[in-house]
């Protein structure tokens, strides 16, 4: 099985050397072009064609390369490579996820605060929806936006597109590298529901499917002329969607597919209804043909439908790191109060940027976070500890249920390296992780993961009873 994955991958290594020739070449073809245009000589086909083929190389490149790390999965599989190879493609794919991610929602939170601040009536050509004089990094900008298009379009037209793409490419891969290499231990809880990682899989990329035909239905149906109806209905459905993930997946990994749902959500906005719309506005343009000014307004309330989404996917993005969230006894119902509560923040904003004043929308909102981090705290009185508690009955404790996964050298069939770093070797080590032990083990209970070794309440309440004693290892 080895030497046909070795050549295998250096089918794959060589196709991407060749890719990326060919993407200088398509550059240094289209550089000609560009002169023999500016030389007037008409060439605007032959330009589309060598875009339409350096869309289909770039394309090629991610999937290749895709393709590559799949194979180098499989390749080391089962060896003592396999838990390096899967912490470095974490690495490599989170940040390019970030990267993406950041330039995205940047350039999302941008275009909204423009819409929003432009000035429509001062001194405003006929041709113009606004214009907006502003200043950044020592310089001075003024930025006009056309009810429709200028009268001739441009020959260099920066498209706001790829960062959606790779955004949600890098996303995806992440899902797998994270969730469904490991589907048995991150994506699936049986005490939740019993169904194969195959099963967990398609249930999760076919929900994001379905997500999207939902929305789109609504938003081609009258709903979308009533935003109050549209909003509520649309939130119901999101909710439904957190509901159901919760009932089929691990805490954890229900609140990523909630993330995804919605990142899957905003980029095929981009793909299937933007950048469209878009396209045909600026070939009408050209043509001199009359636009469809709706398809202007149908791009621009999928933008602003984006611009909502972004800070409930943001608070997913990091929800691992905070338990009390995910580790909640209906998880489902605090990611509802969070999503809802940072959109609120988010119209507040976008309502600023518009100079209009709504007192009621911000500590509303505020109130809404704040309702969840009262429901989710920790009970007043757990229970009494009756006795003192000893350390080595503690250590034996940790020792059963914990250092499977937290020592220098796990047994874990999953985890190779002890997660986030964290061992438990030493009594020492016992004593300077007693708050994150509280946190995860007794509080929120979403330690061990999915209680894979089936830690009792009777042990957690002997963690927390020597803790609240003072945790001493003498």
């Amino acid at each position: 099985m080895r030497m046909p994955g070795i050549i295998l991958l250096a089918v794959f290594g060589f196709v991407l050397v060749m890719l990326t020739i060919m993407t200088y070449y398509l550059r240094t073809v289209l550089k000609q072009y560009e002169k023999d245009d500016e030389a007037g000589i008409n060439v605007e086909k032959k330009k589309e064609e060598i875009a339409s083929s350096r869309n289909f190389v770039y394309t090629a490149l991610v999937l290749v390369s895709v393709s590559m790390a799949g194979t180098l999965y499989i390749y080391v599989k089962g060896t003592a490579w396999e838990s390096h190879l899967m912490e470095w493609l974490n690495i490599v794919v989170r940040l390019m996820h970030i990267t993406f991610g950041i330039a995205w929602i940047g350039a999302s939170f941008y275009f909204v605060f423009l819409e929003n601040a432009l000035n429509r009536t001062k001194d405003v050509r006929d041709e113009l929806a606004g214009n907006l004089w502003a200043v950044h990094g020592g310089g001075f900008y003024y930025l006009e936006k056309y009810k429709v298009a200028p009268k001739t379009i441009p020959k260099h037209l920066h498209w706001f597109k790829y960062e959606a793409y790779f955004t949600w490419i890098s996303g995806f891969c992440m899902l797998f590298v994270v969730y469904y290499f490991n589907a048995s231990a991150l994506l699936i809880d049986k005490n939740i529901l019993d169904i194969t990682a195959w099963q967990g899989i398609g249930i999760g990329v076919g929900s994001f499917v379905v997500a999207w035909i939902i929305y789109d239905l609504l938003c081609k149906s009258p709903l979308i002329k009533k935003p109050v109806w549209f909003t509520l209905i649309g939130f119901a459905v999101l909710i439904g969607f957190t509901y159901f993930y919760t009932r089929v997946f691990s805490p954890r990994a229900a609140y990523i597919h909630f993330g995804s749902m919605i990142g899957s959500i905003m980029v095929a906005n981009v793909f299937f209804v933007i950048i469209p719309a878009q396209k045909a506005m600026v070939n009408a343009a050209k043509k001199g043909l009359p636009l469809n000014p709706q398809l202007g307004k149908n791009a621009l309330n999928r933008s602003l439908h984006n611009n909502y989404f972004t800070l409930p996917v943001l608070f997913v993005m990091i929800s691992n790191h905070f338990p009390t969230t995910f580790g909640y006894e209906q998880p489902w119902l605090m990611l509802a109060i969070i999503s809802l509560g940072t959109a609120g923040v988010k119209h507040y904003l976008n309502l600023r940027e518009k100079g209009q004043l709504s007192v009621w929308v911000l500590p509303v909102s505020v109130v809404i976070l704040l309702a969840g981090a009262f429901i989710s705290a920790p009970p007043k009185d757990p229970g009494a500890c009756n006795s003192k508690i000893e350390f080595s009955e503690v250590n034996a404790i940790i020792q059963e249920r914990c250092v499977s996964c937290h020592s220098s050298k796990p047994t874990d069939d999953v985890y190779k390296a002890p997660p986030n770093g964290v061992m438990y070797d030493t009594p020492d080590d016992i004593m300077r992780k007693k708050d994150l032990i509280m946190q995860r083990v007794v509080i929120t209970k979403t330690m061990p993961q999915n209680n894979k070794t089936n830690i009792t309440q009777k042990e957690r309440d002997i963690i927390r009873c020597w803790i609240e004693q003072g945790a001493s290892v003498k």
